[in-house]
């Protein structure tokens, strides 16, 4: 677009040094281009001029805009409570114009007699119209003014903005910047691409977003401006596909041995799903290929993802590599450590283990077996990624809840080696098959979409809070049998702004209900030592304790087989995705296990849905179509969420999925003709795809 559009935005119009400050400190918007993309939230019909007596209170309307006549006005109150009214009329009705701030200013600026545009959101007092600090402007000065457009933006801001700038300022200051940019916008996209697209140009689009002329309009530049940024997104993605693809520098697995044949034949805990079995399939075509793998499985919550990762390393050991495991929190390693070293127990696989808290001799232990090439396997934390962390001969890098490490711990452990290993990241959370194939363009995808043989379904059930009685019958019934049970809050503590259950009350509630010492209570929530959480899981884990009093900060941890109820209060404040995730922390074992989802007795048609959802399904991928349709990204986490890996401004992937695949084939389409964007009608797309290269992608660039 050129360099103009690098400019501070310090010196448009209605700016200065101290707003630009502001600008930047609160919404991070520093140059010209940021400002032209930073979008209006909604939009307000100002075409539309009432009359006075047709603004009633079953109109429903957020905002009006009437003509009235000044015939007075009046003070009342003193200091802060001092408020300045001014009485308006036309020939249909009256209204009450209203200030509590400004009021020095906006009695100067009133002339009684004359008349006025006046724009404002509605009240009614005694059944007469009353509108709280309304824009006004004199109806000679409005009818002089040519208006940008039929609808006006109204743009998000914050607390501290707001003082100095304001919605109404921002609006201002983008009507400014307009008349300096409206001829220097340079267009993205080839012609042929625009065409076959139905799209407007960008200049149109970027026009209509700030001023639309019409509904329609409006929803052209949307379309426009989204298929801009996910194609910028699309372009990155595939180009670093085909990269990787265009480089046989993967290791090759030649063989099957011992090491997996062995467990295979004698150890599996249990038979193989198909699904399981296909994986493995994929997997192992992808190490025999030449080409480094970069796969995402998905498997929902208890499907046997860590026997397939373990299978896959297996192969590693049998070919002479290593292979590592990396896991979100200590007791998660922990619990993967434990697993896997009995599971190879007696076989020749050693497996080692590295923490942030591991003793001096199990670190020592671990990076002396690393560097010599004595360890297998080594599983840890965000600690493998240390400097000091050496491999002899990395081959096999398993992520697991990939979305809860960061970009740069990611990216370090792909560069443990000089030849990069094959990775597999690993998630519970279900995403849609046809948006993770879109979204993840880059990575192979694959499912798991059958639980293992002997498990039961998870019997799901919504109480209100009047049955709170039968609840905790039910708990003590499960606990007399020998069960433990977790109940999660949403909150810490109670919260003025939000009616939910907090544990802070819930803790007293149930120890006092289920006391000492018949009864062992723990509690565990983000605010605690991280000690403290480890002992108060492992305490759990153990079955020292009964029931674990929780935030949603168990909803990836670890795994008890003996825990069989999950009682989740103020389920109406969770999405979908994370209500399933704290389901799937029971049924580990072979027993029946139960989710109760309590809440209070009004709900909104949304949340209804989803209570209704859960209890009918614990299908996850059925589930995380649902969230889709009811709103979009649900909690779908880290680079699913719109806007946290590539600055998109308007763009949801979670929403716009049919624009997502409309820009993934174009994208696709693009590079096969041109891999580089190296011809001359190419160059905007090439700054596309630059501005939206995405930091969040930089861990896969590193291996391509």
């Amino acid at each position: 677009m050129g360099d103009f559009m690098d400019n501070t935005i310090q010196y448009v119009s209605g700016v200065g040094e101290t707003r630009a400050k502001l600008l930047r400190s609160e919404l991070g918007i520093t140059t010209i281009r940021d400002m032209l993309w930073y979008f209006p939230f909604r939009y307000i019909d100002r075409t539309k001029v009432y009359n006075i007596g047709e603004i009633g209170e079953s109109l429903g309307a957020a905002y009006v805009q009437f003509r009235g006549r000044v015939t007075g006005t009046s003070f009342a109150g003193a200091g802060r409570k001092r408020r300045f009214t001014v009485y308006v009329s036309d020939k249909t009705g009256s209204a009450e114009l209203v200030w509590f701030q400004g009021v020095k200013w906006i009695e100067k600026s009133i002339e009684v007699g004359r008349e006025y545009l006046v724009f404002g959101k509605p009240s009614f007092f005694r059944g007469e119209l009353s509108i709280i600090h309304p824009e006004i402007e004199s109806v000679e000065k409005a009818l002089n003014r040519k208006m940008p457009g039929g609808l006006q933006g109204i743009y998000s801001t914050t607390e501290k903005l707001s003082g100095a700038v304001g919605t109404k300022g921002i609006y201002n200051i983008i009507c400014n910047l307009w008349t300096l940019v409206q001829d220097k916008i340079d267009e993205t996209l080839p012609p042929e691409v625009m065409h076959r697209y139905g799209l407007i140009p960008l200049k149109e689009a970027l026009r209509n977003i700030h001023f639309p002329q019409t509904p329609e309009k409006l929803r052209q530049a949307q379309y426009r401006l989204k298929f801009d940024e996910l194609l910028g997104v699309q372009l990155n993605i595939q180009s670093q596909r085909t990269q990787r693809m265009s480089r046989q520098n993967g290791f090759v697995f030649t063989k099957v041995g011992d090491k997996f044949n062995s467990f295979y034949n004698n150890r599996l805990p249990f038979p193989l799903t198909g699904a399981q079995k296909r994986v493995v399939r994929e997997i192992r075509n992808d190490t025999v290929s030449g080409y480094q793998m970069n796969r995402l499985l998905q498997g929902d919550v208890g499907s046997g993802k860590t026997i397939v990762a373990l299978l896959s390393m297996l192969l590693a050991a049998d070919n002479g590599f290593q292979a590592c495991m990396m896991a979100p929190t200590e007791i998660l390693a922990r619990q993967h450590f434990a697993t896997i070293s009995r599971m190879v127990e007696g076989l020749d696989i050693k497996v080692s283990i590295l923490t942030g808290s591991s003793k001096a001799r199990e670190r020592r232990h671990a990076l002396e077996s690393a560097a010599d090439g004595s360890a297998d396997i080594l599983i840890g934390t965000h600690a493998l990624i240390e400097e000091r962390v050496v491999f002899s001969n990395l081959g096999f890098v398993v992520i697991d809840e990939q979305h809860r490490f960061g970009v740069e711990q990611r990216a370090r452990m792909w560069t443990k080696n000089e030849q990069p290993p094959h990775i597999l990241v690993m998630t519970a959370t279900p995403i849609p098959r046809t948006l993770a194939m879109t979204l993840y363009g880059d990575l192979d995808v694959s499912v798991i979409d059958e639980l293992p043989p002997g498990r039961q379904p998870i019997r799901t059930v919504h109480y209100y809070d009047s049955a709170r009685l039968r609840l905790y019958g039910f708990m003590r019934e499960q606990i007399a049998l020998g069960r433990q049970v977790y109940v999660v809050y949403p909150l810490i503590k109670e919260s003025e702004s939000m009616d939910y259950k907090d544990l802070t009350d819930g803790f007293e509630a149930i120890t006092r209900d289920f006391p000492l010492p018949q009864y062992r209570v723990t509690a565990c929530h983000g605010k605690m030592k991280p000690e403290d959480k480890e002992d108060a899981m492992r305490e759990f884990k153990e079955g020292l304790a009964h029931i674990m009093v929780a935030t949603s900060v168990i909803e990836v941890g670890v795994d008890v087989p003996n825990a069989t109820v999950m009682v989740i209060e103020s389920a109406e404040r969770f999405g979908l995705a994370q209500l399933h995730q704290l389901r799937g922390r029971v049924g580990r074992g072979g027993g029946q296990s139960y989710c109760i989802l309590m809440s209070g007795e009004k709900l909104s048609k949304e949340a209804r849905q989803r209570l209704d959802a859960m209890c009918e399904t614990t299908d996850g991928f059925r589930l995380a179509e649902l969230d889709l349709k009811l709103r979009g990204a649900g909690d779908i986490h880290g680079t699913m969420q719109s806007g946290s890996a590539f600055d998109l401004k308007i763009a949801n992937p979670t929403l716009d999925v049919q624009i997502l695949q409309t820009t993934q084939q174009a994208a696709m389409e693009l590079l096969e003709a041109d891999p580089n964007l190296s011809h001359p009608s190419h160059a905007g797309l090439q700054k596309l795809k630059e501005r939206y290269s995405g930091k969040e992608r930089s861990d896969f660039s590193m291996i391509s």
